[in-house]
C-alpha cells in the first residue's frame, strides 16, 4: 500500500439553495488524501506518530468503538509506519466481526474489549496503568486521537485553502478539530462545528480546555489566539450514530446531486446542517463557506448493515 498523500481537493457545490442565498460554498475533500488513512483523523494521528517514533516506541495503543473510524484508520497507519498497534474496543467482543473490525485485524491490530463500565475509565491514571502492565511499554493515543497532537495536526487542515473563507464549517465529536482549524483562522473568519450527538453544548467547554491548553503548551500556532467559533447543535438527529430517514434520503441525494458521499456519522449531519441552515438565512449574502469532508465513509457498511437487520427484525 503507498504512503503517498494526495492533497485534498477543493470542490465547489454549485447548488441553488447557496445560489439564492447568495453563498459561495466549497467542500474540502478530505476524504480523498488516501484509501485508509485520510479525513481529520489523519490529521490527529500525524503527531502522536511523530512523537511515538521519536521517543523509540514500537507499539500504538488506542480506544474505540466498534465501527471506530479512528480505530479503523490507526490500524492502517500503524501498518503503513511500521508500529504495533491494539484497539481497546468498547463493549463485548462480538462474531461475526463487522467489516471495521475484520480490516483492523487484516492490518496486524490487535483487538482488546473491554465492557463500557471499565471503557469509561479509558482517560485515568489507574486503567493506563493497567493497560501498560498488560501490553508493555505502548505509546497511548487516546480515543479519537483527541489531544494536543491531536490539536497540533488539526491546525494544517485549511492551513493551505488558496480562498480566504469565511466561515469554515466541520462536524464535531471530540472537539480536536474544531479546536485546531479555531487555532488556524485569522480573525475574520469564524468557525463553525455541528455536534453529531445528543446535548452537544458540552463540548463548548472541552473546546475552550483544548484552546487554552494548547497555546500554553508552546506548541507551534500560527496565531496568539483562536477565531471565533460556534457550536450549532441542533441536527444530531437523536444522537451519537443515530439515523432516519430524512438524514439517509438527503445523504443519498447530495451525493447524487453533486458527487460528494457523506457519511452518515458525521458529515451528513454537519451537511444538512448547513443546507438547512442557508435556507433560513443564517449565513450572510457574499459569504464563502468551505464545509470540510472529515472522512469515515468506512463507517457507511457497517451502518447499512446495521439499518438492514434493523428493517427486517
Amino acid at each position: 500500500m503507498s504512503l503517498t498523500f494526495i492533497t485534498p481537493p477543493l470542490q465547489q457545490i454549485n447548488s441553488e439553495i447557496a445560489r439564492h442565498a447568495g453563498v459561495e460554498l466549497y467542500v474540502l475533500r478530505l476524504d480523498l488524501m488516501h484509501p485508509w488513512v485520510n479525513g481529520n483523523k489523519w490529521f490527529k494521528l500525524k503527531y502522536n506518530l511523530l512523537e511515538a517514533k521519536e521517543k523509540n516506541f514500537t507499539t500504538l495503543l488506542t480506544f474505540g468503538g466498534a465501527y471506530s473510524n479512528h480505530i479503523y484508520a490507526t490500524a492502517a497507519a500503524g501498518n503503513l509506519f511500521g508500529f504495533r498497534t491494539i484497539g481497546v474496543i468498547r463493549g463485548e467482543e462480538r462474531l461475526s466481526l463487522n467489516a471495521t473490525l475484520s480490516f483492523a485485524i487484516q492490518q496486524g491490530m490487535q483487538l482488546v474489549y473491554l465492557n463500557r463500565e471499565m471503557y469509561r475509565q479509558r482517560n485515568t491514571p489507574a486503567l493506563e496503568e493497567y493497560l501498560r502492565q498488560s501490553f508493555g511499554e505502548v505509546f497511548i493515543i487516546p480515543e479519537g486521537g483527541s489531544n494536543l497532537n491531536g490539536v497540533r495536526g488539526c491546525i494544517e487542515i485549511v492551513g493551505d485553502a488558496t480562498i480566504a473563507f469565511d466561515r469554515i464549517c466541520v462536524a464535531c465529536g471530540t472537539a480536536t478539530t474544531l479546536a485546531g482549524i479555531a487555532l488556524s483562522l485569522h480573525q475574520g473568519q469564524r468557525a463553525i462545528a455541528f455536534p453529531v450527538l445528543k446535548n452537544g453544548a458540552f463540548l463548548a467547554q472541552e473546546i475552550e480546555n483544548l484552546l487554552k491548553n494548547y497555546l500554553a503548551s508552546g506548541l507551534p500556532s500560527p496565531y496568539s489566539s483562536p477565531a471565533s467559533w460556534e457550536l450549532v447543535c441542533d441536527y444530531h438527529f437523536g444522537g451519537y450514530a443515530k439515523v432516519n430517514d430524512e438524514l439517509l434520503l438527503f445523504s443519498q441525494q447530495f451525493t447524487q446531486e453533486h458527487g460528494v458521499p457523506l457519511d452518515y456519522v458525521y458529515t451528513a449531519k454537519m451537511f444538512y446542517g448547513v443546507m438547512d441552515l442557508l435556507k433560513q438565512g443564517f449565513f450572510c449574502k457574499g459569504d464563502s463557506l468551505l464545509l470540510v469532508h472529515t472522512g469515515g465513509l468506512q463507517g457507511n457498511v457497517g451502518m447499512e448493515e446495521s439499518l438492514q437487520r434493523l428493517s427486517k427484525s
